[in-house]
């Protein structure tokens, strides 16, 4: 029995332990949580920024977000298609402003008269050669004048503030009131001028009427009045921008789902507007929405750790790499997905969002995929607008994606995959359709079409594939696929090198994929383990009892020696595994297949060699280790011993194997060898189980064929092909 020192020395480990595991877990959450911020500080730099311009929409487009309530009174500006063609129609009824000048008709003809008749008297050889000619042109031109001027000549242009279009009315102030009259009443200058020159040329006067200047004597006598003008059309094209009314605070300016017409986009705009001259209360919901944003990206990862922490601590959380890769493959995605947000139209549609499951998946299994799908579609909602179908539709195709590829293998799958996705996004699409609108109304083609495309991309996950391989060291099925593959030149030379323990590692790899089955283990990655554990056996082959044929090389050694080559193909198998870039989880079944267990047949010859009363030091005969750390790992062990084992069994029994499995196991767990796999007791009875069978079928006994009691008769001959038989 124990004393009490015993006691309180056992009591006081026990603590210790425990404060030392608690210790390991503070440091190993804060460790996630800090690269987790990390990448909460690269979401919300992503993230839709707070601004005036926060919202994205398009006239003719539904709106996508809640109903937005004003905060205060919007004024309801006419839509710019309106005004436009208000203004136009202005443009072309609008009457202009003309006003009568005074002309003086006498003193245009006696100026020009008197320069038609400066011609003959500077040069006799230029007057008119029929004076009386002359005479009727000027009385005529006289009457053409008193006649126009007495209706009014009409300028011919207006000016360019007024617009250029033609005007068939006037209007005149006359009593101090406008009206309006006919442009046809008055005769235009143009007009005059030609009734003028169709004289001069009646006349014979064509060259006194040259001379006379009239043009710039005969100046029109109802002019344009461009002030007034101007001043009557300003004020009616302000009749046409004044507000139509006022959305009074606490009125909706647009309700979710509503297709902007031209009159919600100017309600809009003139919304932004009055909230870009609110600077300071701009900046005050500014802050208190990136608060939101952050609390909100914060929430979502907190809840994704809490799962990884609670459902996938050992093959996940404990591990700094995988928790870095799933929010990378989140943040990435996310921040492709803000960029098509702001730069294409329905970009969202475009960003193939099933890669994150996908990739998950191929890693870490089905429930962390979906997790981890869903994780990212609940952030990049954010980003869309359109919470309910958007989460919707990426759910239906992440579920598509997990079901299709759960033993993705092949390469060939993941075009399979994109079609079930594509099917998928399409009938999730037409669901929510019908579930909002209630008709195919709203129904786009283009999108549709995105989403096919969307769908096709998934398959690039492949290529993102063998990325996140090399950069975070993961395995994928597809590789340890290629790499089971005895055909490879590591497994060759193996075969070729050292042929017994090619065949003990095939015999291993029977064996450790049927436990692994059993227990639900990683059967692809227990096989690639199992075919490379021994690899390092290929430096001194002839030294492993498999590879020995009657010549025995550790005769001649000491035990130590013996016990530094057996134990030396662990180190030498890494570094074999290093040169043929084996990935680093195969590396680690190299390390683990032996634990910290012992060579105990060099040891136990040295402990009966040494001198009574030494002490043997158990180092040298011990593997590097470390015991194994994963479920696989220890199936690999077990597997290599009992392999071992029951080749020197001599009654294959069922009760012989049983035995002998059970003595193996129970004594490699009395070792402590499998305390860091995680292994249930249910595992290991699964795996008993597995062993047990199997060897018994591959020891199974023969019929043992009878001796000849009498002379038989001759056994007859086998015909030649196409003879008839004798």
């Amino acid at each position: 029995m124990k004393n009490q020192n015993d006691i309180l020395r056992d009591g006081l480990r026990h603590t210790a332990g425990t404060v030392s595991s608690v210790r390991d877990s503070l440091r190993r959450a804060s460790r996630q949580i800090l690269v987790a911020l990390g990448f909460l500080v690269v979401i919300v730099y992503f993230f839709p920024h707070p601004s005036v311009s926060h919202y994205k929409y398009e006239q003719g487009r539904p709106w996508n977000y809640a109903k937005l309530i004003a905060p205060f009174d919007v004024p309801i500006h006419p839509d710019s298609a309106s005004v436009a063609g208000s203004l136009d129609s202005l443009n072309r009824v609008f009457v202009p402003v003309y006003a009568r000048v005074a002309v003086n008709v006498d003193s245009i003809m006696r100026v020009a008269t008197a320069r038609m008749n400066a011609i003959g008297k500077e040069d006799p050889a230029t007057a008119p050669a029929n004076p009386a000619r002359t005479s009727e042109f000027y009385r005529a031109l006289g009457a053409e004048l008193t006649r126009d001027y007495a209706r009014g000549v009409l300028e011919d242009s207006l000016p360019e503030s007024l617009g250029t279009t033609h005007r068939t009315k006037a209007r005149l102030m006359k009593d101090k009131v406008l009206h309006t009259v006919p442009l046809t009443a008055f005769v235009p200058r143009r007009v005059m001028m030609q009734r003028i020159d169709s004289l001069a040329r009646t006349y014979g006067a064509t060259r006194q009427l040259q001379n006379s200047g009239l043009g710039a004597l005969a100046l029109p006598s109802v002019v344009c009045n461009v002030d007034e003008s101007e001043k009557i059309l300003a004020n009616e094209k302000a009749l046409v921008m004044i507000d139509r009314g006022v959305i009074q605070r606490g009125q909706a300016i647009i309700d979710k789902g509503a297709v902007i017409s031209a009159q919600d986009y100017t309600n809009l705009r003139t919304y932004e507007s009055i909230l870009e001259s609110q600077q300071n209360e701009t900046r005050r919901s500014d802050m208190l929405m990136l608060c939101g944003q952050m609390l909100f990206v914060a929430l979502v990862l907190a809840i994704f750790l809490c799962y990884l922490q609670l459902y996938e601590h050992r093959e996940v959380w404990t591990d700094i790499r995988a928790v870095t890769f799933l929010l990378t493959a989140i943040t990435l995605f996310f921040v492709l997905t803000a960029v098509a947000s702001t730069t294409i139209s329905g970009g969202v549609y475009l960003v193939p969002l099933s890669i994150v499951p996908i990739l998950t998946l191929v890693f870490f299994g089905a429930r962390c995929a979906l997790w981890t799908g869903m994780t990212a579609a609940i952030l990049c909602s954010g980003c869309t607008g359109m919470t309910l179908e958007y989460i919707t539709l990426q759910f239906v195709a992440m579920t598509a994606a997990v079901f299709t590829l759960r033993d993705l293998t092949q390469r060939s799958q993941l075009l399979r995959a994109s079609a079930v996705v594509a099917l998928g996004y399409w009938l999730a699409y037409l669901a929510v359709q019908l579930m909002v609108n209630g008709s195919f109304d709203d129904f786009s083609w283009r999108e549709v079409v995105m989403l096919g495309i969307n769908a096709l991309l998934t398959s690039l996950a492949y290529v993102l594939m063998f990325g996140a391989e090399k950069a975070f060291g993961f395995v994928s099925n597809v590789t340890l696929v290629e790499l089971t593959d005895t055909n490879s030149p590591l497994l060759r030379e193996l075969s070729d090198v050292c042929p017994g323990t090619f065949q003990h590692s095939m015999a291993v790899n029977t064996l450790a994929s049927d436990a692994a089955r059993a227990i639900g283990a990683n059967v692809l990655l227990t096989r690639a383990g199992a075919l490379y554990h021994d690899i390092g056996k290929m430096a001194n082959p002839i030294f492993f009892t498999e590879n020995q044929h009657g010549v025995n090389p550790h005769d001649g050694l000491a035990p130590e020696r013996s016990a530094q080559i057996i134990v030396g193909h662990v180190t030498d198998g890494v570094k074999r595994a290093i040169q043929a870039r084996l990935p680093h989880v195969i590396k680690d079944f190299i390390l683990q297949h032996h634990g910290r267990g012992m060579a105990k047949y060099f040891y136990i010859s040295a402990c009966n060699a040494a001198p009574e009363g030494t002490t043997v030091d158990p180092a040298p005969y011990r593997y590097p280790g470390p015991n194994p750390q994963t479920r696989e790992a220890s199936v690999l062990m077990m597997a290599d011993s009992v392999e071992a084992a029951s080749r020197s069994l001599k009654d294959h029994s069922s009760a012989s194997i049983q035995a002998l499995v059970d003595k193996i196991v129970d004594g490699q767990i009395e070792q402590g060898l499998h305390n860091s796999s995680n292994l249930t007791f249910r595992d290991v009875s699964a795996i008993k189980k597995a062993f047990v069978k199997r060897l018994s079928t591959i020891y199974h006994s023969r019929v043992e064929y009878p001796d000849a009691k009498k002379p038989l008769a001759a056994e007859p001959k086998v015909p030649a092909d196409g003879a008839p038989a004798q």
